[in-house]
C-alpha cells in the first residue's frame, strides 16, 4: 500500500458522484490499496477481503435510520430500514484497507450489494483516525431517492425494525448487530443505543 496514504490520502471532502464502478475507480493506478469506510452492517459483515482496518471518523454527515429495505431488511408489503449516511454532524465508523490485487472483486461485490434502488451516492471522502487521514469509498445518502424514509414517528420506525424481514434477516437483527459492533470497536452511537435499549429493554 506503499502510494495510497500519499496519492490518495486526504483528497478534497467534495468530489463528483459516480454513477458506476468504472467511474469510481477512473484515477485508480491499480497498484494502490484502497480504502472502504463501513458504519452500518459492513463493519461486521463486509463481505470482501481486507487487510486492515482503522477507526475513522466522516465530517459532513452522520448515521441514520433513514433508508426504506424492500430487499435485504423487508419486503415490498413490509419494508424495513436501513442505515445511511444523511448530511450534517459526523459519522466514526471503521475503515477497510483493501488490497490492490483484491479492488475488482471486492469493489464489484460492494457496488451489487449497496446499489439496489439508487439510494446511495458513492463518494471518495476523507477519513480522519488517529494513524492520520485516507481518501475511503463511502456511500452516503440519495435524498433524492424514492426509499428516502424522511421524518418517522418513534413509533413508525420501531414497528418497521420489529416487524420486517428481507433476504438478508431480520430489521431488529441488522440494528443490534450494528450497534454491538460499534460498541465492539469502541464507537459510542447514543441515539442508535438508546434506540436498541427502547427495542429490548434486557439488551
Amino acid at each position: 500500500m506503499s502510494a495510497v496514504v500519499s496519492e490518495l490520502a486526504c483528497i478534497p471532502a467534495q468530489m463528483p458522484e459516480h454513477d458506476s464502478l468504472d467511474s469510481v475507480l477512473r484515477h485508480w493506478n491499480g497498484v494502490d490499496d484502497l480504502w472502504v469506510f463501513a458504519y452500518g452492517s459492513l463493519i461486521w459483515r463486509p463481505g470482501f477481503a481486507w487487510q486492515e482496518r482503522r477507526i475513522t471518523t466522516v465530517k459532513g454527515y452522520h448515521r441514520s435510520l433513514c433508508l426504506w429495505s424492500h430487499h435485504h431488511r423487508g419486503s415490498r408489503e413490509i419494508p424495513g430500514l436501513v442505515f445511511g449516511l444523511d448530511r450534517g454532524g459526523c459519522c466514526r465508523g471503521v475503515a477497510f484497507r483493501v488490497a490492490a490485487a483484491d479492488v475488482p472483486v471486492a469493489f464489484a461485490a460492494l457496488w451489487e450489494r449497496e446499489m439496489i434502488d439508487g439510494a446511495y451516492t458513492p463518494r471518495w471522502l476523507n477519513c480522519h483516525g488517529d494513524a492520520g487521514c485516507v481518501s475511503g469509498l463511502v456511500f452516503v445518502l440519495n435524498r433524492g431517492c424514492a426509499n428516502y424514509a424522511g421524518e418517522l414517528t418513534e413509533e413508525s420506525r420501531m414497528a418497521a425494525i420489529r416487524t420486517a424481514v428481507g433476504r438478508s434477516g431480520a430489521c431488529l437483527e441488522y440494528v443490534v448487530e450494528t450497534d454491538r459492533a460499534l460498541r465492539d470497536n469502541g464507537i459510542e452511537d447514543c441515539r442508535l443505543g438508546a434506540l436498541v435499549r427502547r427495542l429490548m429493554p434486557a439488551y
